[in-house]
């Protein structure tokens, strides 16, 4: 019985490498996207719960076809099914991350950011600059002890271009001096939400979508649930500084992140935008 399941092993193996030696530019293209489609989608769910979620189903998957070729037919079929009805509860789980990506490559305004490649951020034409987090930080300590209300939205991976036309358009480098004068009382740009990516304020008095599923507290206001809606339909960072009590709140992936202090929410933030 050993000899004959060696023998299976070893002719499965020889077919492998006969299909190894037969590898064409087509199959060389057909790895290439599943490649980049895995990564795509890695990045995607990176810093979500999903992500674990998402290597799980990987795991199942592999443990499948090693079932399937290892003929042990139980749990291949037991696998099967699960497999089988998999995509529905795929769109259970990931309605939030589906959604993002779904939003992403139908916005509007894909065609000013660049190609779609450049979306998945694979390929960037343009020089990332590291944004200046400990003056966005050092403002909204300010702001907090004022209690001046602020918005503030963080671009990471996914853009944020369909937003900008529902402000006032810049193009302004970060200085802590410019976000407390955007968000002065008396400005005329203190209403809305201000975007930030590569250390430039992209737009200020932004209208960002509300979060109305979602329950959140009642002492946190439409700011909050406004920070909470735009990063849970992307993966922006949002920093919200509450005009009723100057406590800064910092929002990821639709949920609020605790922090000890100005120092820890400082790297915090520089620890997601890597």
């Amino acid at each position: 019985m050993i000899d004959n399941f060696s023998k299976i092993i070893f002719g499965e193996l020889a077919d492998v490498f006969k299909e190894i030696l037969n590898f064409s530019i087509v199959d060389f293209a057909d790895v290439f996207l599943v490649a980049l489609l895995l990564y795509s989608s890695y990045k995607l769910l990176r810093g979500t719960v999903a992500i674990n979620i998402f290597i799980g189903i990987i795991l199942i998957y592999f443990t499948w076809r090693i079932t399937d070729f290892l003929n042990m037919k139980l749990l291949s079929i037991i696998i099967d099914g699960f497999m089988s009805v998999g995509i529905i509860a795929l769109i259970v789980v990931f309605q939030p991350e589906i959604r993002k990506f779904l939003l992403m490559i139908g916005s509007a305004n894909i065609s000013k950011k660049g190609s779609f490649i450049e979306k998945f951020n694979f390929i960037k034409n343009q020089e990332n600059v590291a944004t200046d987090i400990n003056s966005i930080v050092n403002a909204s300590q300010n702001m907090s002890e004022s209690k001046t209300g602020a918005l503030i939205i963080i671009e990471r991976n996914n853009s944020l271009n369909f937003l900008l036309e529902t402000g006032d358009q810049m193009n302004i480098s970060v200085t802590q001096s410019i976000i407390e004068s955007i968000f002065f009382k008396n400005s005329p740009l203190h209403d809305g939400a201000v975007i930030i990516a590569n250390n430039t304020i992209k737009a200020t008095r932004v209208v960002l979508p509300i979060n109305n599923d979602k329950q959140i507290p009642n002492r946190f206001g439409l700011r909050h649930k406004a920070a909470v809606g735009i990063t849970e339909k992307t993966d922006a960072l949002a920093i919200v500084v509450s005009e009723e009590t100057g406590h800064i709140s910092y929002i990821k992936n639709g949920e609020f992140v605790s922090y000890d202090n100005q120092n820890t929410l400082s790297d915090l933030i520089k620890g997601d935008l890597n």
